[in-house]
């Protein structure tokens, strides 16, 4: 939901209304933290709900009291994702990083000596988390109060609970657009467990998935590097400036997928080695060489696409699109393939594929057809609406 700020603060700052970042800001603080307390039931309920949904009940026990431990964390969530949107809309990202530098270098000293010397187990990895979180929370908070966002933090404003009904719809809209991504892959192990031979099919994809999720951070890079830039650019009122940016990142986004895409081809037989020692799990991962690779190209577009709708402000719509072709394509082409057709865990994957493959050409097709001035026009309206002064610019179509 702090993604909303991504498109609100990004635009705000192009259109030079820099105190209203401080206002959007807040207003997302109160809507995360109301969420957040929203969320505590399923926290405090952890174990009752997975037993429920018949999970061991040795597992359910524990996952519960890990959640109860998480509470702190949850809280640290709401106050992060916020500050973190506001930063990098002003492209204070180095600030961002020397926090987080801090933040993990303090988490892997804490959990040494919480599970290490005093032996606290589980409460002790907790624990770490929780105060980790909260370090970087502080301490990006510490950066902007002691004035390195000048213009952009004025104290806090009464004008931040106004229109929250608007900003909570816009929030909850980039949730759902993110949630429906992220989940979209975790039913890709959920279902590959009822295959024949399910241990080795779930041990190769997760192996991949791993794999997938270190890769799929260069491109959330240039995800966030978008959302800004085009924000910041429709903001301004250039829609050719952010016409040109989409450009230059899809060319290099894709140019990193490219050669990701000949890495795995090229290691297709030894890259899962590193990870198991069973023979037949290297020979299912290789099996899965040619689907992970072009798994690899599409997600080199996917997140700058994203990027872009989150700059622009297209996230109900990108979440209507990635329902139908994540849930209503992608996962039933592929149970079809692997189930009723045999086609096994490359049937499974592949047809979910052919869901990530329809909803990136919706997107370029777009983003084609889109009328940037109008957006930029759009953008200006977006700020005033929510209390920007009148003095953003009009499109200048530069």
């Amino acid at each position: 939901m702090g993604s909303a700020l991504e498109t609100l603060c990004g635009q705000a700052y192009g259109a030079k209304q820099l105190h209203m970042l401080g206002v959007y800001l807040q207003r997302s603080w109160i809507i995360l933290a109301a969420m957040a307390v929203l969320m505590l039931p399923i926290y405090l309920f952890a174990t009752p709900i997975l037993g429920f949904f018949h999970q061991d009940a040795e597992i359910a026990a524990l996952a519960g009291r890990l959640a109860l431990y998480m509470i702190p964390q949850l809280f640290a969530y709401a106050f992060n994702f916020p500050i973190q949107k506001f930063l990098q809309a002003q492209s204070k990202v180095m600030a961002m990083a020397a926090v987080s530098a801090v933040g993990l270098a303090f988490h892997v000293a804490l959990s040494w000596l919480l599970v290490g010397p005093m032996r606290m187990g589980l409460a002790g990895l907790a624990l770490a988390l929780n105060a980790s979180w909260w370090l970087v929370v502080l301490g990006q908070l510490a950066y902007i109060l002691m004035g390195y966002c000048p213009g952009a933090w004025n104290g806090f404003d009464w004008l931040a609970f106004s229109d929250l009904v608007g900003f909570a719809r816009l929030s909850l809209g980039s949730a759902v657009m993110l949630c429906l991504e992220f989940w979209f892959y975790m039913f890709l192990i959920v279902i590959v467990g009822n295959l024949e031979n399910a241990q080795v099919a779930v041990a190769a994809v997760s192996i991949c998935t791993n794999l997938f999720g270190w890769q799929i951070m260069v491109f959330f890079g240039f995800n966030a590097a978008i959302s800004v830039r085009v924000s910041n650019e429709l903001g301004a009122g250039r829609p050719r400036a952010a016409k040109f940016a989409i450009l230059v990142v899809l060319m290099s986004s894709v140019a990193i997928g490219l050669a990701f895409f000949a890495a795995v081809l090229a290691l297709r037989d030894v890259y899962g080695a590193p990870f198991t020692e069973s023979p037949a799990v290297v020979r299912a991962v290789a099996s899965l060489g040619v689907v992970f690779a072009f798994t690899l190209l599409l997600n080199s577009v996917q997140p700058v696409l994203s990027g872009v709708a989150v700059g622009v402000g297209w996230q109900w719509l990108v979440a209507y699109i990635n329902l139908g072709c994540y849930y209503l394509v992608g996962i039933p082409v592929g149970y079809l393939i692997a189930f009723p057709l045999r086609g096994g865990v490359r049937g499974m994957w592949g047809g979910m594929l052919a869901g990530v493959g329809l909803q990136t050409v919706i997107l370029v097709a777009m983003m084609l057809r889109t009328d940037w001035g109008k957006e930029a026009r759009e953008a200006v309206s977006r700020i005033r609406k929510w209390g920007g002064s009148a003095a953003a610019k009009a499109p200048d179509h530069h």
